[in-house]
């Protein structure tokens, strides 16, 4: 009898080893964050030519072609227009302006493009023709 005890004894220390072995813990639960995610601020908004392009008639003052107000240089209202813009962006948009003749006179369009983009610190970008 006592070698029935003592192996039904090492069966149970057997199966219980095994049982205990094969013992997988379940995966820990996702860390919350301590701060909760900052939003991304909105984009700015990139500026673009106006789609009015009679504003650009403020740039005859820059040219010279209508008397100067005192106290309001000539050069604020016309170069806010392209401010923000590439030298590129720039050119074609005040390249479109003076073909529509929004300053009401006929003007020798490469020269005058020239000098309004160099008046606002622009460039014109190399191989820009405007016709």
């Amino acid at each position: 009898m006592a070698s029935k005890a003592a192996l039904l004894l090492c069966l149970n220390v057997l199966f219980f080893t095994v049982v205990s072995s094969t013992y997988v813990p379940c995966n820990p639960p996702p860390k919350t964050p301590k701060h909760p995610p900052v939003p991304k601020p909105p984009s700015p908004k990139l500026a673009s030519c106006p789609k009015d392009t009679i504003k650009f008639g403020v740039c005859a003052d820059v040219l010279g072609l209508i008397n100067v107000q005192l106290g309001k240089p000539p050069k604020t209202p016309c170069c806010n227009l392209i401010q923000g813009l590439a030298d590129l962006e720039a050119a074609v948009c005040l390249c479109t302006a003076l073909k529509a003749n929004v300053l009401g006179i006929n003007l020798n369009v490469p020269v005058n493009l020239s000098l309004l983009l160099n008046y606002c610190g622009k460039g014109v970008p190399k191989g820009f023709v405007c016709y």
